[in-house]
């Protein structure tokens, strides 16, 4: 790519994060208007929507990826991204380039013309419409962002939509109740279109059942209609499914959460084939990749990267530490948003580790390390470290650490980025050498 290119490319990354400082806006009149000018790329392809608190990004990873494997070409649209921005648009698992991310953005600023200019979510989301569109998918996967019913992705009509799971956030825009929550949650279902969900609460599965008969959409409720399960002794799940039963399927991601995870994808793809092959299934899976969640990125010592973002994924992954990790002296890295219940989460990780290594991300929502430290020294007697910058902390993590130790990262999906970055360059540096 040549430098007017690279500038071309910056640039319009510069504008689009600009956008921030409209915060976030909960209606959908500036999105539909802009697709509207668009010629409405979002109905050019079949759609799947993806609604909850955790486990969304993986969910739709599964489904494109059977999608793709059956031969479809397929696109999917997450949020946020941990490195490059490229990451939240891809098809057949292959990231936006940046030309693409250039067009895209000057397609959609061209007919941002509404009374209130768009925000950065609403941009981006028209932005991937856009590019499936040009790119003739077709099937997408669409993830909301914060919410639901006011989600600017919610402007779509999908084929089948998901609802995973709920735990409290964002309480500012959806309640501070479960049955708050799940009222923006369901705003994803449609008539007459059939719904998945992982919801568990009986307050909020109640609410999810009502706007669903209002809709007169199926439900399909994961423990109810189907579920997974690991076999005894083994590294296999099965499935037992809406109609169909799999056996002997290698769950690709790490950590037992995702059986739900992989349910809800399975239930999903039953809904959306007539026969759902269990041999396209394996192969699906097989390419399935999710990272900064789990994501095992080195090896001697282990280092796991896991956003762990809110109290919910924060207990998941204290599960995960004091299970397979049990054995190994653990360095945790964390780095922890202003706007989470950081002490709760600190209560499910702190207990798990023999240092911890308080950071900061880039982003002005962090909280302050001084105060994470005062509250990991409340649970905790072992050493504590503030080293701000992500990158320096996670090279100090490792070179404390001996080939058979662990070290984890975690508290933030900025803070997974991060180091994801720098360890990815550090990894391929080491192999050019």
């Amino acid at each position: 790519m040549s430098t007017r290119q690279k500038n071309s490319y910056q640039k319009c990354l510069d504008k689009i994060y600009k956008l921030g400082r409209f915060g976030i806006k909960l209606e959908l009149d500036t999105i539909s208007n802009i697709l509207n000018l668009l010629d409405n790329p979002e109905k050019k392809y079949n759609l799947v929507h993806v609604a909850g608190t955790n486990g969304k990004g993986s969910t739709a990873t599964y489904i494109a990826s059977i999608l793709q494997k059956a031969g479809f070409r397929t696109g999917v649209y997450t949020s946020p991204h941990l490195v490059q921005f490229n990451e939240r648009i891809a098809i057949n698992s292959r990231h936006i380039s940046n030309d693409d991310v250039v067009n895209a953005y000057e397609a959609v600023n061209k007919v941002d013309t509404g009374e209130r200019k768009a925000t950065f979510f609403e941009i981006a989301t028209a932005m991937g419409f856009y590019y499936f569109a040009k790119k003739n998918v077709q099937w997408a996967v669409i993830e909301t962002g914060m919410g639901g019913r006011f989600d600017a992705t919610n402007i779509i009509k999908p084929k089948v939509s998901v609802i995973t799971n709920l735990s409290i956030e964002h309480t500012d825009y959806l309640g501070n109740t479960i049955k708050a929550l799940a009222k923006e949650k369901g705003g994803i279902i449609k008539a007459c279109t059939p719904v998945v969900t992982g919801v568990s609460q009986p307050s909020g599965l109640k609410v999810i059942k009502k706007i669903a008969k209002e809709k007169s959409s199926e439900l399909y409720i994961y423990k109810k209609n189907f579920s997974a399960r690991k076999n005894s002794g083994q590294h296999y799940y099965t499935y037992k499914g809406l109609k169909q039963n799999f056996n002997h399927l290698i769950k690709p991601l790490p950590g037992d959460h995702q059986k739900e995870n992989l349910s809800l994808a399975l239930a999903a793809c039953e809904l959306i084939f007539d026969n759902l092959d269990e041999n396209l299934v394996k192969e699906g899976l097989a390419i399935t990749k999710w990272p900064g969640r789990l994501e095992h990125v080195q090896d001697k010592p282990l280092v796991i990267i896991d956003g762990a973002h809110n109290l919910k994924a924060a207990r998941v992954l204290g599960k995960y530490l004091s299970s397979t990790l049990k054995n190994r002296k653990l360095t945790l890295v964390l780095g922890i948003l202003d706007d989470k219940p950081h002490e709760k989460m600190l209560e499910s990780l702190v207990p798990w580790a023999d240092n911890i290594i308080i950071t900061k991300a880039k982003i002005d929502r962090s909280l302050e390390p001084s105060i994470l430290k005062k509250a990991v020294q409340k649970i905790t007697n072992n050493p504590v470290t503030i080293i701000k910058d992500v990158k320096d902390a996670v090279s100090h993590a490792i070179g404390i650490s001996k080939y058979e130790d662990a070290v984890c990262i975690a508290g933030s999906l900025y803070v997974a980025g991060e180091a994801r970055e720098k360890l990815i360059i550090d990894n391929t540096l080491k192999g050019r050498n």
